[in-house]
């Protein structure tokens, strides 16, 4: 496992950016693959985006298609969900997954989590 620290979070305005990070301690990070994952109160977790180890292949939830980037820097241990065009459904915790199996990030069984950031955008 790794342990994940995510930060970037903040209050934008609908139609802004953020850049969210997730640094990862351990030498192995390069071959897990990464997720993002949100959560809105009130509502069960979902799924926001993945990649896998190599950073060749990326996923998305439709609602974040063509608005958010995921990719990563395997040389700096961390990963990055670019978001672009917020709205205010947007607002959530985003919660970085890692794990190195990459179905299990995808199904959001990732055995590693960080704690969160909170992301808040404003109509």
């Amino acid at each position: 496992q790794v342990q994940l620290v995510e930060s970037g979070g903040g209050l934008v305005q609908a139609g802004g950016s953020l850049r969210l990070s997730c640094a990862a301690s351990g030498r192995t990070f390069s071959s897990y693959a990464m997720g993002w994952f949100r959560q809105a109160p009130g509502k069960e977790r979902e799924f926001v985006a993945a990649i896998t180890w190599s950073g060749g292949r990326a996923y998305y939830a439709d609602s974040v298609k063509g608005r958010f980037t995921i990719s990563r820097d395997n040389a700096k241990n961390t990963a990055y969900l670019q978001m672009s065009a917020l709205k205010p459904e947007d607002t959530a915790v985003y919660s970085c997954a890692a794990d190195a199996a990459s179905h299990r990030v995808l199904n959001g069984e990732a055995g590693s989590w960080g704690q969160g950031t909170q992301v808040t955008v404003s109509s």
